[in-house]
């Protein structure tokens, strides 16, 4: 009726890409390492949250712009670039103390999660090759005469959204419930910080180097 079709095979397909590790995936697994169970679900919501920007803005023919523009690829590019060697400048060369409010084990703060939520956010929003994919991939399951391919694509969008935003929360509890375990080894955690700021860096050069293609 939506005019979508072999809608088993893109659950599928969509499941096996949202497994695949990257910035979402780091962000999630650092934050639920660091800060416990409902930080890294805030997280996991921040970017299921910008999935939905994504689909939304490939829905309405804004990320097609991307595709045809380079100047507009490369602004998108170089904010995303930015803000992944923030956050990885950060953790791995920030100053570390277990008696800050945003380290401690226990209750966040409304602002801390809000943060939390908009850098999971960002982290998803500003990366280009996102919005391509999404671009490229969904079409392949719409039919040629659907009714509103409009439709059709948001409704698609919305189910790799939502499989992938479950996926992302049983990582954010794997990873808080592995770091229990270590929790309050503080040199553990700051390794951790380490090891996730490095991997955001790498990241970010590596975005640096994407191309529309």
């Amino acid at each position: 009726m939506l005019g979508t079709h072999d809608l088993l095979l893109f659950v599928l397909s969509g499941l096996l890409l949202n497994i695949s590790p990257g910035p979402d995936t780091a962000y999630i697994v650092g934050r639920s390492t660091q800060l416990g169970w409902k930080t890294g679900l805030t997280a996991a919501l921040g970017i299921g949250t910008g999935v939905l920007v994504h689909v939304t803005a490939a829905a309405l023919g804004i990320t097609a712009l991307l595709a045809a523009s380079a100047t507009a690829f490369n602004v998108v590019k170089l904010l995303g670039v930015l803000y992944l060697l923030y956050i990885g400048t950060r953790m791995l060369f920030g100053r570390w103390n277990d008696n800050r409010k945003e380290k401690s084990i226990g209750i966040l703060s409304t602002t801390s999660l809000a943060r939390v939520f908009l850098q999971g956010l960002m982290t998803n929003v500003l990366n280009p090759k996102v919005a391509l994919f999404f671009l490229a991939f969904l079409p392949q399951f719409i039919d040629s005469d659907a009714p509103s391919k409009i439709a059709a694509f948001v409704v698609l969008g919305a189910i790799f959204d939502l499989n992938g935003t479950l996926w992302n929360i049983l990582i954010a509890w794997v990873s808080a419930r592995a770091a229990t375990m270590v929790r309050n080894v503080g040199q553990f955690r700051r390794w951790i910080d380490r090891a996730l700021g490095t991997l955001f860096i790498y990241l970010g050069i590596r975005l640096a180097f994407a191309q529309r293609g």
